[in-house]
């Protein structure tokens, strides 16, 4: 499909910076609509929360972090919405405190196609269309197997899930069939380019070249027990390098920068290079987000899971281990003697990666951006009946 100059459908995405996955999601499309229509399609992103939402809600990007380190508190607000009636009820408690932050969002960003990445945005924008000037609706669900009921609205025109366990909890929140498209968790491009010389990574990062390197990540913000499972590889004594990605939790780099480490280790803060990294190592020992998963499985790395967020992560801890791909070691000795399994058995080490690659869904970001872009497509034609619009 070309659209011409002139033309340009327009495809707005609301997000929050409520955890890092959903601006990722977001960006990771749009990424893929320019390299699918270059200077074709006009976007822009709308952190719903922090742009429209009225006090204390334009908070949420602050409060999530705080919130997410006290998994007791967390795990009851996820379970007491997490349902069809009840996710309705409180979105209902809700309307009358956002009903004009969301139309004024309407109002301000007119546009062919509506693109949600967070559940919470969901009720509330498609509710606010209601009766009202119809703009096509999709959804794209940016958490991997455990989905909360608010992702799924049958006012919806399209929900983008990224595994089968997704689609059958659309289902079961009432949505039709054809509503549901499986295709996979966005992910950046660079994650999906081919495999690099290891070797020759390994020289340029200058990481070590005769032992196997763990990778040991927490997330943007350096979160969960990340020193603790450190320091218990370092008592181990391992025959292996370890690389520490701390994030953006500069007291935590500090740290582990200032500790008298007796094997090869390098840390670093947030990093750019990831994918690079991920090609580079062989274990990845993370935290179960959705997006670290999913861009370990492109680079067919093990996993060991150590941290999970109660609710929406709990899946995918099932999923990862169901499949083969590694194994939840939620305290540190668990960690240390999975890897000492491996190091010495390096052919279930093997089995495990070939598992995780097997899980890989590299083009999901594209097979998202055009359906996301043949669908506004077919509302600006019919807006625009004189114009030629995209065609084939």
């Amino acid at each position: 499909m070309n659209l011409q100059p002139t033309e340009r459908v327009r495809l707005v995405f609301l997000f929050s910076d409520t955890g890092g996955g959903h601006r990722s999601a977001a960006e990771a499309i749009i990424e893929a609509i320019e390299k699918e229509y270059p200077n074709q399609v006009s976007t822009a992103m709308v952190d719903f929360f922090r742009e429209y939402a009225p006090r204390p809600l334009d908070m949420a990007p602050e409060i999530y972090p705080p919130l997410t380190r006290l998994p007791d508190v967390w795990q009851f607000g996820y379970r007491v919405s997490d349902g069809r009636r009840r996710a309705r009820l409180m979105n209902e408690m809700f309307w009358p405190y956002i009903r004009r932050s969301v139309q004024r969002l309407l109002r301000e960003h007119p546009c062919d196609l509506l693109v949600s990445v967070h559940p919470l945005i969901n009720n509330p924008v498609l509710h606010a269309m209601t009766g009202q000037h119809y703009v096509p609706y999709a959804t794209v669900v940016t958490d991997l197997v455990s989905t909360h009921a608010a992702w799924f609205d049958a006012r919806a025109d399209l929900v983008v899930v990224p595994t089968g366990a997704a689609r059958q909890r659309g289902l079961q929140m009432g949505l039709r069939p054809e509503q549901l498209h499986v295709i996979g968790l966005p992910v950046a491009d660079r994650f999906t380019q081919p495999a690099k010389d290891v070797a020759e990574l390994r020289r340029r990062l200058d990481w070590p070249l005769d032992r196997p390197v763990l990778l040991l990540v927490g997330g943007g913000e350096g979160m969960g027990p990340l020193e603790q499972v450190a320091q218990a590889i370092h008592r181990a004594r391992l025959d292996a390098a370890l690389v520490i990605i701390a994030g953006r939790n500069q007291a935590l780099k500090a740290r582990l920068e200032a500790h008298p480490w007796q094997m090869p280790v390098k840390v670093y803060g947030f990093v750019r290079e990831m994918p690079d990294f991920m090609r580079a190592a062989d274990v990845l020992i993370t935290k179960a987000g959705p997006g670290t998963i999913c861009e370990a499985f492109i680079a067919g790395l093990p996993l060991i899971l150590y941290s999970r967020l109660p609710g929406q992560e709990e899946g995918n801890v099932r999923y990862v281990v169901e499949q083969g791909a590694g194994v939840w070691a939620p305290e540190s000795e668990q960690v240390v003697a999975t890897l000492q399994r491996w190091l010495r058995n390096p052919e279930q080490r093997q089995a495990a990666a070939e598992a995780s690659h097997s899980l890989a869904r590299p083009q999901a970001a594209r097979q998202i951006a055009r359906l996301l872009v043949e669908r506004a497509g077919v509302h600006h034609r019919a807006m625009n009946p004189d114009l030629d619009g995209l065609h084939r």
